[in-house]
């Protein structure tokens, strides 16, 4: 039972991310008129058929309420960043190989070239190592250990000297950071961090 159940964890897990990296216009709810282009509910589109009652399921009227959320915080450049970060963490926590992983993203029609950064590297050198020194993060985060403890949005964290990437997804460099008020480890890329 434990298997089956952390195998279904890990789907719904994955389900949601890849609900929240979707445009509003990809949703079966949006295709069918049930929601608009923000993601709002459509009260004129009754969920009169099992189509439109599957489109709109308690599961996904969660997911959108979240990305609705995630909208209104600034720094909208970072969530790819955030999703590489979320899913290394996840790998990690369930020991799943980059080849599972592949599977999973192809399993969900998620495209690994939608995740290439544009973002800042401005303090990061040629040969991949994150400069020392205490920077803040753009968005909420989850601790290493304890995945039900949060690390709030301009909170400080702490680059040690000689932090390199821990590992990486979709060829998103990941590394390992010390939240300063907890003393706690978190995974972040560089698109998530600010001085």
């Amino acid at each position: 039972m434990g298997i089956v159940k952390r195998a279904a964890d890990l789907a719904f897990t994955f389900r949601f991310i890849r609900m929240l990296v979707m445009d509003w216009q990809s949703w079966d709810a949006h295709k069918l008129g049930i929601i608009d282009d923000s993601g709002k509910r459509n009260r004129n589109e009754p969920l009169d058929t099992d189509e439109k009652k599957s489109a709109y399921t308690p599961f996904i009227r969660l997911a959108a309420n979240v990305k609705r959320l995630l909208s209104k915080i600034p720094g909208g450049s970072t969530k790819l960043g955030s999703f590489a970060a979320a899913l290394f963490l996840i790998k990690e926590h369930h020991n799943i190989s980059d080849k599972q992983v592949d599977k999973i993203l192809e399993e969900f029609g998620i495209d690994p070239l939608d995740f290439l950064l544009e973002g800042n590297s401005w303090f990061v050198t040629e040969d991949k190592m994150l400069s020392p020194g205490i920077y803040r993060i753009h968005e909420d985060k989850l601790l290493k250990d304890s995945l039900d403890d949060i690390v709030f949005a301009k909170d400080q964290i702490r680059i040690l000297e000689d932090t390199y990437p821990v590992g990486d997804v979709l060829g998103i460099d990941i590394y390992e950071a010390t939240h300063v008020r907890t003393n706690k480890k978190i995974y972040v890329t560089v698109n998530e961090i600010y001085k």
